[in-house]
């Protein structure tokens, strides 16, 4: 993907769908910790992850629901969105080498703050719903393609 695609409001209808998937790695998990401060041993250390009703390590639950974001942010409705609000239900682990897809579709337009209600699902690669729920957002007014902005590499010590 070297540009993204807005989907205005006037051009969305309810059953407009768009799709995004990741591979968690555990380099993954490792920056997802390191900007939310979340290391919970549950995502680091497998001997006291296999004690626990998961038996191993998982991913932490807002990265997977991240991928909502992406998706919002960069397929569907795409850049210029406005994220108004989420509900979210984690229903299944994930696990390191898992591939999850979510998958957003338009269930109703709100005239009023030309705004949208969209169903999000995250499935990993057996087809397993590992979160969903509503999300709230404002598609951008018009739309538009950008050049996707490139990212700094970042170093983690012991990751390849």
């Amino acid at each position: 993907m070297t540009r993204l695609k807005s989907i205005s409001y006037d051009e969305l209808e309810v059953g407009t769908t768009g799709s995004f998937s990741k591979t968690l790695g555990e380099r993954d998990i490792v920056l997802y910790a390191e900007t939310s401060g979340d290391n919970n041993p549950l995502h680091f250390d497998e001997d006291y992850a296999s004690q626990t009703m998961f038996k191993g390590r998982i991913a932490h639950g807002m990265w997977s629901a991240g991928l909502i974001s992406t998706c919002i942010g960069t397929v569907m409705p795409g850049p210029g969105s406005i994220y108004m609000g989420q509900a979210l239900v984690f229903k299944f682990p994930v696990k390191i080498g898992d591939t999850l897809t979510a998958t957003l579709t338009v269930k109703q337009k709100l005239e009023k703050r030309k705004s949208v209600v969209i169903d999000c699902q995250v499935r990993n690669q057996d087809g397993k719903l590992v979160v969903c729920g509503d999300a709230k957002v404002i598609p951008p007014s018009l739309s538009a393609e950008i050049e996707v902005p490139k990212l700094p590499l970042i170093q983690i010590d012991g990751l390849e």
